[in-house]
């Protein structure tokens, strides 16, 4: 089992910055890829961003160049620095645990809000 809980999450004016937090404890060791995904009112769930275990990143194209995700291996924490956010990114934002098995895990989400 992995538990994940987000933080960070809040109220921004569109082409500001806010930094999300992932701690992950439980079974850490087997987790592949830890990952960023948003859901938006009426819109599926989307990735946003991911890290594998070997340090890989991947982004969707709608935040290529603002976003970076990163991670502090001694923290067990995922963060997702977002930087000249807009409308669009207003969503919850839910942290993503990929391990072995197709087993995923997810945290409770943390709501960011963009107003224009």
């Amino acid at each position: 089992q992995v538990q994940l809980v987000e933080s960070g999450g809040g109220l921004v004016q569109a082409g500001g910055s806010l930094r999300l937090s992932c701690a992950a404890s439980g079974s850490i060791f087997s987790i592949k890829a830890m990952g960023w995904y948003r859901q938006a009112p009426g819109k599926q769930r989307e990735l946003v961003a991911q890290i594998t275990s070997g340090g890989s990143t991947n982004y969707a194209d709608s935040v290529k160049g603002r976003f970076t995700i990163s991670r502090d291996n001694a923290k067990n924490t995922v963060y997702l620095q977002m930087n000249s956010l807009r409308f669009e990114d207003t969503a919850v934002y839910y942290c993503n645990a990929d391990c072995p098995g197709a087993q995923r895990y997810w945290g409770r989400g943390t709501q960011v809000t963009v107003s224009s």
